[in-house]
């Protein structure tokens, strides 16, 4: 399979997760669930763009690494501090399985993304220099 192709495939399952994690934020109270969570959308639509749109040129490799970035950096932000475990309100709630899977599944994909986004970057470049 082409790079571009999975990069298409990471990047818009990075897009699916990354809903359902906000979705569960404000089902959880972790966000407030007013019309500021939906800033989130036009962000969402934009990165959609870059996926299907603009896939294999600079502008859609660029969208696409920091769509992984932000898709990478959701992880992390929940795991610090007291994070999602034992210790969290999280941990005797249900659902919990399925947020935290979500918040590892978002870093793999995230990541994924910014290396795929990286490497047809940095073919772009290669191609421009040869005559």
């Amino acid at each position: 399979m082409k790079d571009t192709a999975t990069l298409t495939i990471a990047s818009l399952l990075s897009i699916l997760l990354f809903t359902f994690h906000l979705a569960d934020d404000i089902i959880r109270g972790m966000e407030p669930g007013k019309l500021a969570d939906l800033t989130a959308v036009p962000i969402l639509v934009f990165w959609l763009y870059g996926t299907l749109v603009l896939a294999g040129r600079r502008s859609g490799y660029i969208i696409t690494f920091l769509g992984g970035l932000l898709s990478l950096v959701v992880p992390i932000v929940h795991m610090m501090g007291k994070g999602v475990g034992i210790t969290s309100r999280l941990a005797n709630s249900s659902g919990h399985f399925f947020f935290v899977w979500t918040l590892i599944a978002m870093g793999v994909t995230g990541l994924f993304s910014v290396i795929l986004s990286a490497r047809g970057l940095w073919s772009l470049r290669r191609e421009r220099g040869r005559p």
